[in-house]
């Protein structure tokens, strides 16, 4: 899937924020940065949001449910224009992997900050992205391509090996995905997985593929711009998760030697190159924990949630990158430039009570001090007097710390969760804690199954313990 790209350079001077909550705030802030005005459009509950309050203008699109807000790509595009808008950032979530948004704002002359819709297309699919993958000599897991049927399911499962995984060609967030240990499990978890993948995505097709049991999710950052130039900054490990949401990233991985880390780096540049990818995304990787040996996963064609832990590291602000790379411009650095440094940590603080089966807790924030001091970056939408919407994801704020090594992250960290004030809903911080001061994380020994595993079995027998 190669070729000349028409380079194309544009005048950005006013960029639409298709989006809410913190990533909304981080764009207006580098449009600040480069001297760029921001229109935010928002649902009726985000009126006051902190992204309203920081933008130059701001649109009313409708109701709070996203279905009439946030994810009508007519309003949104109709918005832009009305306001005069060059460009549309679309964040991440909602309508950023929309390969239909990214083509409509083109249709109405809107630069869309991000990949082109035909590579946005090529990895929405998870079929059509192992197969450019494989064919950018990138290692895959042993899999099928699309199964319509339990049965069909089974052959291939019963050839590969159980256990195997059931996945969503369409999906993402651990949706429409099912571990199956045996055959006789698996004619219910085919049905389970392909319902929850046509409610979540409108698509219930599936695929089976190897389960790695000891698996560890590390990802690396690319970025690449209309001349073809196609740059990585390091990897991310993302192993800290409950059912397949990211709860702790950072940043390089403390399991990762130099040539593995060359050679992932390497391997997800090489894809990016096949798709001519222009923009930042991120390559997704699961590594075997046994010998490091890694397999492709898939690629977000978005800028990530995570991306502060690279941005510590690197020096590189990549939401002004990308902003740069639609205006026409070529990447500002080379790979030889790329200089990764110390070590960052970034805890997801949810609106949720861990005690509670992380239950998410909305309402009125009637205190809000973040943790500061040198080398700490809170990334957030909150402020005091702030309602937490129950309509949305419940992220409130991204603490991002970076120290010159892993322990000395570890410990800042500590004392930023310990400094942060929230009255009103409860959240993950004292779970964050307890995580960073348990043995197995201080030794990098955790996997994607970890949490639930391993830490919340000993926190409940430890809690019935002392009853």
């Amino acid at each position: 899937m190669t070729g000349d790209i028409p380079v194309v350079r544009h005048d950005i001077r006013r960029v639409f924020v298709a989006n809410r909550g913190e990533i909304a705030v981080r764009i207006i802030r580098a449009c600040r940065h480069l001297g760029i005005e921001t229109v935010v459009g928002v649902s009726d509950a985000d009126v006051d949001s902190l992204a309203a309050r920081m933008a130059d203008e701001v649109v009313v699109l409708g109701p709070p449910q996203p279905t009439h807000s946030y994810l009508r790509a007519d309003l949104l595009i109709r918005a832009a224009k009305q306001t005069r808008c060059d460009a549309v950032h679309p964040g991440y979530g909602f309508l950023s992997e929309r390969a239909s948004f990214a083509r409509a704002c083109g249709d109405a002359g809107l630069i869309f900050i991000g990949p082109t819709p035909e590579s946005i297309d090529s990895m929405g699919d998870k079929i059509t992205a192992v197969g450019l993958a494989s064919e950018a000599g990138v290692p895959c897991v042993p899999g099928s391509g699309a199964v319509s049927d339990p049965d069909e399911a089974l052959a291939i499962a019963t050839e590969i090996g159980f256990p195997v995984l059931i996945k969503a060609t369409a999906g993402g967030g651990g949706r429409g995905m099912r571990v199956v240990g045996s055959a006789a499990e698996l004619p219910e978890l085919f049905r389970s997985a392909s319902s929850e993948a046509q409610s979540a995505f409108g698509d219930p097709t599936l695929y089976v593929e190897k389960f790695i049991e000891r698996a560890r999710h590390i990802e690396i950052q690319v970025i690449g711009d209309q001349f073809g130039n196609v740059v990585h900054l390091g990897e991310r490990e993302c192993s800290t998760q409950r059912r397949h949401q990211k709860l702790i990233e950072e940043a390089p991985s403390p399991v990762l030697g130099t040539n593995e880390r060359a050679a992932m780096g390497e391997s997800a540049v090489r894809l990016a190159r096949n798709v001519d990818y222009v923009g930042a995304g991120t390559v997704e990787f699961v590594v075997d924990d046994r010998d490091n040996s890694y397999y492709f996963l898939e690629m977000n064609t978005r800028i990530q949630v995570e991306h502060p832990v690279t941005e510590m590291i690197s020096g590189r602000d990549l939401v002004a990158e990308q902003i740069r790379i639609a205006s026409g411009l070529p990447l500002s650095f080379t790979q030889d430039e790329v200089l990764l440094d110390g070590h960052a940590i970034e805890c997801r603080i949810n609106a949720e009570d861990p005690d509670r089966g992380f239950f998410p807790s909305p309402g009125l924030v009637e205190e809000w001090v973040p943790p500061s001091g040198p080398g700490v970056r809170v990334d957030t939408h909150c402020y005091s007097g702030y309602t937490v919407s129950p309509y949305y994801d419940s992220l409130l704020a991204k603490i991002i710390v970076h120290a010159p090594t892993r322990a000395e992250a570890i410990e800042k960290m500590s004392t930023a969760l310990s400094e942060l004030t929230v009255n009103g809903p409860t959240t993950t911080a004292p779970f964050h804690h307890s995580v960073l001061a348990h043995p197995d994380f201080a030794a990098g020994a955790v996997t994607t199954r970890w949490v639930e595993d391993t830490f919340l079995r000993q926190s409940l027998t430890e809690a019935g313990a002392s009853a």
